[in-house]
């Protein structure tokens, strides 16, 4: 039974947003003060990534740890659409309510499912994913996460746009040992 009213959990969920969320604007303010530019919800890519860094063809989703199941256990499910079983398992930063379990249940599994299709249409299209989750953005752990995204970018673009090695033809010459300059001659 829930605890509140039905114009309560309607002005509750209401205020819930998708853009613009605390989590989301951590990620953007590290993100510009480390020197990337970004777009922000493209729409023609599959899924509104929160973040897009054309120069390196990065998407960036900043998931919610409760709406996108992150660290659940989530068992296969029997039936054919892929939704109603109730086995899922709450992790440390996902708790899943007791109330209209099954309701949630389905959600995030939606969800998860959604979140991969969607990453594996951008692969196809050539574009790098990263996920970041809420739970990692904790003061306890937002530098580290910064710093690792910023890392992550650096070697994505240094992939895609470092300089080719090209091996050199081997000289008959490069065989003979010559004697240095320095060295006595026997």
């Amino acid at each position: 039974m829930d605890k509140l009213s039905k114009q309560q959990r309607h002005a509750n969920m209401a205020a819930i947003r998708s853009k613009d969320t605390k989590p989301e604007m951590i990620v953007r303010r590290g993100l510009w003060s480390r020197g990337f530019r970004y777009r922000l919800n493209h729409k023609r890519l599959p899924g509104h990534p929160d973040l897009v860094l054309r120069k390196y063809r990065t998407c960036i989703f900043v998931n919610g740890c409760f709406w996108h199941g992150h660290k659940c256990s989530l068992t296969p499910d029997p039936s054919p659409k892929g939704e109603g079983s109730t086995d899922l398992e709450s992790s440390e930063c996902c708790k899943i309510p007791k109330t209209n379990r099954e309701f949630w249940v389905a959600k995030i599994r939606r969800n998860k499912k959604r979140d991969k299709e969607e990453q594996k249409k951008l692969a196809a299209m050539g574009w790098h994913c990263i996920t970041v989750w809420e739970c990692e953005l904790k003061p306890a752990k937002r530098e580290e996460t910064l710093d690792s995204i910023a890392f992550t970018l650096n070697h994505i673009w240094l992939q895609d746009h470092g300089a080719k090695t090209i091996p050199y033809p081997k000289l008959d010459e490069e065989d003979i040992q010559m004697p240095l300059a320095a060295e006595d001659r026997v």
